[in-house]
């Protein structure tokens, strides 16, 4: 019998697929570099590993101690999205004891880290097209978060004049700001706002109806001044924190926001529909994190003298230009004198002194050839070894 309609038997060459442009971020370089490290060391190499903002040491030992007893007593399955009550109930506790400040577990939402914690934010407080201001050179991942979510990003130079810091006049001349990002400490540079600045921002912000969304992972890692909360001057600002810096739990992925009233029913439906939860482990085990300060504050001294150490080889090595390290665990490091392509420079530096660091350009598409980010989370050891390779091999760049 023949068949039918025999023209659907002809071939079909093979179709060209639609790729989304939300894809289409540029990459985070750090990760890059770390994925290039990893490759050297796994030939045999010997890698220093000052390109990636993860601390040397392991979760505290109390943090270690409630994951075991949750693995042997608790079933690791599902919570509410938002987090288990006790682990909300212990951040709130983290903000009456640290920051004098009144704060409702009902307003806490535990995150797979902070990079979920800013995408529900996203979310939840701007539509596609937005204008979302940040500062440069700033966390990359804010900007390209942003962009795959279809928001407009609006890039603040800042440099020594502001403290690296975006502050009301550099903001003055922005029209139709939906959001702006602040981090204090802030990666790159390690700068921060001071308490008062960072009031006037709120306030500023809160007149003009623009989202504040503060940053704060790093709080706790600071050697100058005070880190205030943007909670501390209202309501509406949303604050992101983690576990991964001062808690020294990178891979446990865990963070969490303080959401503003009008946002929570948006930011607890997002986290049903887009993580079901965070991590249970993770959550059972952080719950103590709080009660650790002794053996965290422990790090943080390290981390000093490390950024001491680091600052003062790499000025006798000939670089003068440095981003004020007040907090978080980086030194973000002028190397024009040397080259106009730091990402090139970064490469170099990688293959011949094994020491691998993060091109500025990952941080600041503006001005970002002509810097550098070095992490000094590390050991001391590794960082004394470091700054002997760099004062050796950084005079030949010249």
């Amino acid at each position: 019998m023949p068949l039918a309609n025999s023209n659907c038997l002809k071939q079909i060459g093979p179709m060209t697929l639609k790729a989304s442009h939300r894809g289409l971020v540029p990459p985070f370089i750090a990760m890059d570099v770390l994925r290039a490290a990893n490759a050297r060391e796994a030939m045999g190499e010997r890698v220093i590993h000052l390109e990636v903002g993860q601390p040397g040491t392991p979760a505290p030992a109390g943090v270690l101690e409630a994951a075991r007893r949750a693995l042997a007593e608790s079933k690791i399955g599902y919570t509410d999205a938002e987090g288990i009550v006790a682990l909300r109930e212990a951040i709130a506790a983290h903000y009456r004891e640290q920051y004098g400040i009144a704060v409702d577990p009902a307003e806490i939402v535990v995150a797979t880290g902070s990079s979920a914690a800013f995408q529900l934010a996203f979310l939840a407080a701007f539509e596609p097209g937005d204008r979302v201001a940040l500062a440069a050179p700033g966390y990359p991942a804010y900007r390209n978060i942003l962009s795959a979510l279809g928001l407009e990003t609006v890039l603040i130079e800042v440099g020594e004049n502001a403290h690296y810091q975006p502050n009301p006049e550099l903001l003055a001349d922005i029209p139709d700001l939906a959001g702006l990002i602040v981090a204090s400490p802030a990666n790159p540079t390690g700068t921060m706002i001071a308490p008062a600045e960072l009031k006037r921002l709120a306030e500023y912000c809160r007149e003009r109806g623009i989202r504040l969304v503060s940053d704060e992972i790093y709080h706790g890692i600071v050697y100058e001044g005070r880190a205030e909360t943007a909670r501390a001057f209202g309501q509406e600002a949303i604050v992101v924190n983690s576990f991964s810096k001062y808690y020294s739990m990178t891979g446990w992925r865990l963070g969490w926001m303080l959401v503003p009233p009008d946002l929570a029913r948006s930011v607890e439906c997002l986290a049903q529909n887009f993580y079901i939860s965070p991590p249970a482990l993770s959550q059972l085990a952080a719950v103590p994190a709080f009660q650790c300060r002794a053996e965290l504050d422990g790090h943080v001294a390290r981390y000093r003298a490390n950024r001491d150490l680091l600052i003062a080889t790499l000025k006798k090595a000939g670089l003068r230009r440095f981003a004020p390290a007040d907090g978080a665990f980086y030194l973000y490091a002028d190397v024009s004198a040397l080259t106009r392509d730091s990402e090139a420079f970064c490469r170099k530096m990688l293959a011949e002194t094994g020491i691998a660091t993060t091109p500025g350009l990952d941080f600041d598409p503006i001005h970002g050839k002509e810097w550098l980010r070095l992490s000094f989370a590390g050991s001391t050891d590794d960082i004394e070894e470091a700054a002997q390779r760099l004062a050796a091999w950084l005079p030949k760049q010249g």
